[in-house]
Order: C-alpha cells, then structure tokens, then sequence
C-alpha cells in the first residue's frame, strides 16, 4: 500500500499564469489550482512582470491545490519547482525585495548591448562555453541592463547586497525565508554566463558583461535537496527536492531521458528538445545546446532523506543548501532545442484576427470540413521566422489561393504550419545529430495545450514519418518538477521507474508515403521562401 507522504506538490510558474498541481506516487493528477499573472508593458519591445505577485500567486495556488486534494501539508513528500525561463529577477538579500520589475524572456530591450558583444566578436566563445547563441532572450544581458540603467543598483550589486536570479531563484528564496539561494543546472544554463561543460558559472564571461559573482545563486542538480520551507507557509516544513526550467522539465516528464528522445511542446509557440545524453552537441543549423535536467546520487532506500549535493563548480555564490558541503559533481546531460515563435497563436489569429471561429475548440472541426488545404499554404511569421530559419524580418503570407478558397481552406492550412514548421525543426536537429554519428528520433512525444488537436497530430506524423505518442498526462512540464522531486526524497527509486509510470494515450501512426511527404515539405519550403524574400 502506498504511504500516505507519497504525494508530491509541483509548481508550475509560467509566463501566463502560476500553477500549483498535486500528483500521486502514480504521476495521476489529484488537484489543480492556477490564477492568471498580468503582464506589464512598459513600452514597445519590453515586458515585465510584478515579482511580488508571482511568488503571491504561486502560494495561493499552492495553498489552493493542497486543500482541493483534502491533504496536509504533512501528506506531501516534497516540492518541485518548474518555471519560466530566462526571466530575470534582482532583489534585495536583507529585504527580500525585488528592486525592479522582472524582466521577462519576451523582452527585447537588450538587444543593443547583444549587437555590441557580437561586434566583439563574442559569438564562438559563448557558443563553445554555453550552447547558447547572443540574443536577448536570455538573462545575462537583461541583468547587465538592470545594472547599467537603474540608479544605485550597481553599487549596491559590487557590495553584495543584491541577489540574481531566474523566477526559480526567487521562489525558492521567497518559499525557505531567505536562507537558500541557488537554482539548478537547467535554468543556469540559459543565463548565457555558465559553462556546461564544467557545471559551473564562467569567470570570463562574467568580467565580458561586467557581472559581480556575488549575485549568483549556487547551482545544484535538478534533482537534489534545495533546501525547506518556512513551516508557516504551507503548514509543514517541506524539502524542495527538484528545480528545471519548463523545457527540460517537459522533457523529464515525458520520461525522455535517453539520448534520441525528443519531445515537442505545442503552446504559443512550439519547443522541441531532442535529449543527446552525454555528447555537447554543436548546431550547424541555428539550434542551441541546453543542459538536461541532471540527477545526484540516488537516496540509500525508499523513504532515506533527499541528499543536499550541490555541484563543485569553484564559484559558489549566495546561501546554498543545507549541507552543502558534501557537494558532489552530477554526470553533465544535454539537449538541442529549438524554438518556433508561432504555433498555437496561429489559431489565436484565425480567432481575433480573421475572426473565422469563435473559440479555438472550433479549429479542429472547421479545418476537417474540406478535405486538404486545397493548395493554400500559410507561413505565419508574424513575428519573423524562429528556428532553422532565424529570419528576424520574415513577414506572414498566405499563398496559393484560388477562387476556391473557403475560410476552411485557410484554417487548414493555418494548423498545417504548425505541423510543417515543426517538422522542419526536427529534420535541422537531424541532420545535427546525424553528421556526428548521434542517434536518430524514432519517434516524438508530444504535450501543450495543441497537442489535443488530432487533425493536427495525425499532420505531423505524417510529414515526420515517425510516430507521434500523446501521452496519457498532458501536464509534462509539473509532472517533470514532480518526478525530480520524487526521486531525491526517495519516492521513485530511479528513472526506470519512471519510465514505467508513462503511459501513452493515443500514437498517431504515418499514413503518407516519404515521397509525398517529401513533396509536401518541397511546397513549405517554396513558401518560406516567398514570406522572406526581400
């Protein structure tokens, strides 16, 4: 019979909103809670949100979730923390207090400063150390900019009285009074400051942006002991025993933890991770290189307490966990990402814009109503072309219309870009992995709120030829957090475990042959061509 502590509490902070999701020893959802985080945009190009109501928002919810399971908080085993990432947050160590708005990985004010560091010709160093490419989406220049353009906040930053980190930094901070502050490898390695190679923040690249080391947290293993919570917080002292990012935590969830296995994440826009195991995989294709979520030591015995390991990386910053000390170094793992800008915000568009339904749940019904796209391609670069394409200028066109042409026929075709952008995304991964002898995908887990559309899933695998699984929990990203944490307080005896609790719901099998395919992928390829032309 399971033990009653055998529950674990994962947060879920998004962009959109703070989510609070208690699962059982299983990975079966027992209770949700969520509240909406607004969104501030001080001007175009920017967005920021209210630190204060992220970490508000997450306690309630968290609160919320546990008294809709009926439990304790002395039922829970653990917590795990999935979040945003990239998003920026600096505060006082003394207070508590944020001293500026987040700034969130949406926000492109940092651009200028990513312009001079690559006239600097900084590109291939922090592409050989980080993965990473310069762009302003990631932390480290959004920090340099709270530096350099908020009053006194440098000075107070050199004498040590600030503290950095990403929306998993603050929660932890927030959840445990202060007394931790670190992150995990995962959201480390998208701040563009730490080398992934040696697990550790990058003293060269911190003297180029002109960073001071005291404000990082230190990094730990995703699954390892972060340290407890404030007993007045949720009624019981709880270890915080997994942190990662929303992507590698998806990816957890999804139980790919073998090189080869690749998840796509169908939300706003799409997120592929293929997981490469030990190899740093460089792109040639316009992808980049991200840390896995990695594990400590496994506990001595179901139920032994969670181990605080952090990673020896010789420059350790902030608090840390409890029991530091007995830091050990975790076995580095990697994963080539690759991000569309427009995915499920094409159907946003046919909804707001077009006005062509009137919910998103009509999409599906509409687009079945003819039989293909009668020709009509839609590449929906509203906001440029992401990856492999990386076309900053790239506009949205519709082509091939005919007089023919219903609105079904472009609804089609707008949940058919979709499919083939994300197609195109993993046959760049492809031919990465394949040109270093790597192993190939032979088959893709999908998750995100999209991923219920069977018209489309059924599209991908057919342009993919592989299959495409649906698994039977959709929620990827808080089970990933809830599995990280299952595994260092004993919960789960290690990954095989896992893999066994993932189910799938539906596999969507090819139909088309690899020639039609083939000639489908031709047109889209045609049609990119023409949204980029001039």
């Amino acid at each position: 019979m399971a033990s009653p502590t055998d529950y674990l509490l994962a947060l879920d902070q998004g962009t959109s909103s703070s989510r609070s999701i208690v699962f059982d020893r299983g990975g079966r959802i027992v209770a949700m809670a969520q509240r909406e985080l607004p969104q501030i945009y001080p001007q175009p190009g920017w967005v920021e949100h209210d630190p204060m109501e992220i970490w508000r928002g997450q306690l309630a919810t968290a609160r919320d979730a546990l008294a809709k399971a009926g439990l304790k908080a002395a039922d829970v085993r653990a917590i795990g923390i999935t979040n945003q990432r990239e998003t920026t947050v600096l505060w006082n160590r003394r207070t508590g207090q944020p001293v500026h708005h987040a700034i969130v990985w949406q926000d492109r004010r940092a651009e200028p400063l990513c312009a001079e560091l690559r006239a600097r010709g900084m590109q291939a160093e922090i592409q050989r150390k980080t993965g990473l490419v310069i762009d302003a989406y990631f932390s480290a220049t959004k920090l340099r900019w709270l530096l350099d353009e908020v009053p006194g906040l440098r000075a107070q930053a050199e004498a040590g009285e600030l503290a950095f980190g990403t929306v998993d930094s603050w929660l932890i901070w927030q959840l445990t009074g202060g007394r931790v502050h670190a992150t995990d490898v995962t959201n480390a390695s998208r701040t563009m400051l730490f080398d992934v190679h040696r697990n550790a923040w990058d003293e060269e690249l911190l003297a180029a942006l002109d960073i001071p080391a005291a404000l990082l947290p230190q990094v730990q293993p995703s699954s390892s002991l972060f340290g407890e919570t404030d007993p007045a917080l949720l009624g019981a002292a709880l270890p915080i025993g997994g942190v990662a990012g929303d992507q590698q935590a998806a990816l957890f969830g999804q139980a790919c933890f073998d090189a080869g296995m690749a998840k796509n994440t169908y939300g706003t826009g799409c997120f592929l991770l293929m997981h490469t195991g030990e190899r740093f995989q460089p792109s040639s294709n316009g992808l980049v290189v991200t840390s896995a979520a990695q594990l400590t030591v496994a506990p001595a015995g179901r139920g032994a307490a969670p181990r605080a390991t952090g990673i020896q990386n010789g420059l350790v910053a902030g608090g840390g966990a409890p029991g530091a000390a007995t830091a050990q170094a975790a076995v580095a793992q990697y994963a080539m990402e690759g991000s569309v800008f427009v995915g499920g915000a094409v159907v946003q568009w046919l909804r707001d814009g077009l006005q062509a339904i009137k919910g998103s749940a009509e999409v599906q019904a509409l687009a079945e109503s003819v039989p293909d796209a009668g020709g009509v391609m839609m590449v929906p670069a509203f906001t440029g072309l992401g990856a492999p394409y990386w076309n900053a200028d790239a506009r949205g066109t519709i082509t091939g219309l005919t007089r023919g042409t219903t609105v079904a026929h472009i609804a089609r075709a707008a949940l058919e870009s979709i499919a083939y952008q994300s197609a195109a995304l993993l046959a760049a991964m492809s031919r990465d992995v394949e040109a270093a002898g790597g192993t190939p995908v032979a088959e893709l887990r999908v998750d995100g709120g999209a991923c219920v559309n069977d018209l489309l899933m059924q599209f991908q695998a057919d342009l993919l030829g592989i299959p495409v699984v649906r698994p039977a929990v959709v929620e990827t990203t808080a089970l990933g957090a809830a599995f990280l944490a299952g595994l260092s307080s004993g919960v789960y005896a290690g990954t095989e475990e896992l893999s066994a609790l993932w189910k799938a719901e539906r596999r969507f099998l090819p139909t088309l042959s690899r020639t039609q395919a083939e000639a489908a992928m031709a047109r889209w390829e045609h049609a990119v061509r023409q949204a980029t032309a001039g």
